[in-house]
């Protein structure tokens, strides 16, 4: 389709071209930018779309490419150690389970990593809403999250309403603990402008941990791995299901099932009653297939 433009074309579209294009309302259009599911980028408070991106992701992914053997999506330190331990060779892009899942949905990624809160569960209607074709979403863990808070907090946090005037280092936009955060705010009547500054944002829940153990912030949305890990304090809130995204095709390769394969082993399971707040049974059960 892009091979259709003509050259002089512009290399960024506006929101009513997209609109469209797609042969749908501009309002749909700016519903797809906000849940990160279309290609675009924001410049001094206006959208526009890279036109390139836009088509490639109507044209959807070739499904006879070789996916790249890159495991995207959010961070998790046991399946970190995991990829790295298991010698599967895959390379790891964490930054958030929407920049995973629109890299798989673009072809970029043999699997992602995915916690996204919905009203009824995690991942499964967000993974079915994408139209996505041969791939499985598959169980990897339960995660205890919660706050991860400064030991100078002991006894004074009783839930994220009590953070109120606190630096809270926040995670960034489509990360799965950036949209968990955001709906508990809500819940207990509060926005981002509540809390105090804080420093830059954390990409991973490693980054999240460090920056309260170092004193740069009071507190962050954390699992308690990393609270045991920085010996900070911690105030369960929920219980969240990790899963991971697979392409059908890619799930046969070697790398994918080495690292299947070392995921079934005792050491895994060691690594995570180490680690704490993991709860293993999930891991493995398919979750939802394409139809």
């Amino acid at each position: 389709m892009a091979q259709d433009m003509q050259d002089d074309a512009p290399s960024y579209l506006t929101t009513r071209e997209v609109a469209d294009m797609l042969r749908v309302k501009e309002r749909k259009v700016y519903d797809l930018a906000a849940a990160g599911e279309i290609p675009h980028r924001r410049i001094t408070g206006k959208l526009l779309f890279p036109r390139d991106e836009i088509m490639a992701w109507i044209d959807g992914p070739d499904p006879a490419r070789d996916r790249p053997a890159v495991l995207a999506g959010s961070h998790d330190p046991l399946l970190d150690w995991a990829v790295r331990e298991s010698g599967c060779g895959l390379a790891t892009l964490f930054d958030g389970s929407r920049d995973g899942l629109e890299r798989f949905a673009g072809g970029d990624a043999a699997l992602c990593g995915l916690h996204l809160p919905e009203p009824d569960g995690w991942n499964v209607q967000t993974v079915a809403a994408r139209g996505l074709r041969d791939c499985v979403l598959i169980g990897w863990a339960e995660r205890s999250r919660g706050l991860l808070l400064a030991p100078a907090l002991r006894g004074e946090i009783g839930g994220i309403g009590d953070l109120r005037g606190r630096r809270m280092v926040m995670r960034q936009p489509g990360a799965g603990a950036a949209a968990l955060c955001e709906r508990l705010l809500d819940g207990a009547g509060l926005t981002q402008d509540d809390l105090a500054p804080c420093g830059g944002l954390a990409r991973t829940e490693s980054d999240a941990a460090a920056a309260v153990a170092a004193g740069e912030a009071d507190a962050a949305l954390g699992i308690e791995a990393m609270a045991r890990r920085f010996h900070l304090e911690f105030l369960p809130l929920t219980r969240e299901c990790f899963d991971l995204l697979i392409d059908r095709r890619a799930y046969f390769t070697d790398p994918v099932q080495r690292l299947l394969a070392f995921c079934a082993t005792d050491a895994l399971r060691e690594k995570a009653d180490a680690m704490g707040g993991y709860d293993l049974a999930p891991s493995g059960a398919v979750r939802w297939l394409t139809p």
